[in-house]
């Protein structure tokens, strides 16, 4: 590694996981050849990445004194010309020469899912960094962000002043179709268990589906920091004769081939700023059942839609999907009250 200066900086701490990742990755592969710079990546994301020939890359630790350290090469590194995208959602904490770019695809940094969601040690985390956004955006030359959704909340929770907003998404790589793989699974929803993705509200509608018969499979990719949810939805396999399995977190290619084995995605997610199963869904023809918001409609065209704070109309919306929709009520005439009081 060297400490030259560069045109070019990507500053990417805390993106390790996720789609994050996934994009990432992809941002790596397609960096400008004409361009060396520099890129201070996660080191905990390090299996899952490929540093581009020629690019200068400093691994930032999990850890505070790590982080600083890396604010403060930032800063000696940047110069006037130097153009610096921040991935990870946030400006540099140290003001720093060079033109400032973030690419927004946190919205929990924007203060839209309440804090009382997350578990203390990750609220205290979002608490500094949602101060530490709103304390920076002034550096901010542009933001770049996945939806016009994304856009639109973003421009709401900077206020007066803002500066260009422009919607720019992409993906890695489209996957490619599996064709003439038997669906072993009603239905899979790929997501961790933040509180924000909807994961009791989805329970709840599976329950009160198997109260009225219907029993879907349905898979899960719940990572190790989802425990207790997982554990609960065994209790409830038990309690409630429910068919779902958490499958575990797992690599990209087995999401892939999990996609090819459902007969749909369901998507449940209070807030997203991209969607990534949505779009891989859609581009894969695998029909989607998902939350009536702007997100959803910002990326892909569900089969079926859902209120998603209401595990009712996801149930209803599951039925509608199986061709085994829930009967209205009956309407009758006034009398009908009077003969229903009749002894």
């Amino acid at each position: 590694m060297t400490n030259a200066m560069t045109d070019l900086v990507l500053y990417a701490p805390n993106v390790h996981t996720g789609g994050g990742v996934v994009l990432l990755r992809g941002l790596l592969a397609a960096w400008p050849a004409a361009d060396r710079g520099t890129a201070f990546l996660d080191a905990r994301a390090r299996p899952s990445l490929k540093a581009p020939e020629g690019v200068s890359v400093h691994w930032v630790q999990a850890r505070v004194a790590s982080r600083l350290a890396a604010e403060r090469l930032l800063q000696r590194l940047s110069t006037s010309g130097s153009t610096v995208l921040c991935f990870h959602g946030l400006p540099p904490l140290l003001p720093v020469s060079g033109r400032v770019v973030v690419y927004q695809q946190n919205r929990n940094l924007l203060g839209l899912s309440p804090l009382s969601n997350f578990a203390p040690r990750t609220a205290a985390r979002l608490a500094f960094e949602r101060l530490a956004a709103r304390h920076t955006r002034h550096h901010v030359a542009e933001y770049l962000v996945q939806t016009p959704t994304m856009a639109r909340a973003l421009q709401h929770w900077y206020g007066p002043g803002c500066p260009p907003v422009r919607v720019l998404a992409f993906i890695d790589h489209w996957p490619e179709r599996h064709v003439g793989v038997a669906p072993g699974w009603d239905f899979v929803f790929v997501a961790d268990g933040e509180a924000m993705k909807n994961h009791t509200r989805l329970l709840e509608a599976w329950r009160l589906l198997a109260s009225q018969g219907v029993r879907p499979s349905l898979a899960l990719t719940l990572g190790r920091r989802d425990a207790a949810l997982a554990a609960r939805i065994e209790s409830m396999n038990i309690a409630d004769g429910l068919k779902v399995r958490n499958l575990g977190h797992l690599p990209r290619a087995e999401v892939l081939a999990l996609y090819a084995s459902a007969r749909a995605l369901i998507f449940p997610s209070l807030s997203e700023s991209f969607g990534l199963p949505l779009i891989e869904a859609q581009h894969l023809r695998l029909p989607i059942v998902a939350s009536e918001l702007d997100y959803v409609r910002d990326v892909c065209t569900p089969a079926q839609t859902f209120d998603p704070l209401s595990p009712v109309s996801i149930a209803r919306a599951v039925r509608r999907f199986l061709g085994d929709d829930e009967a209205t009520i009956t309407i009758g005439e006034p009398s009908s009250l009077w003969r229903a009081l009749a002894p």
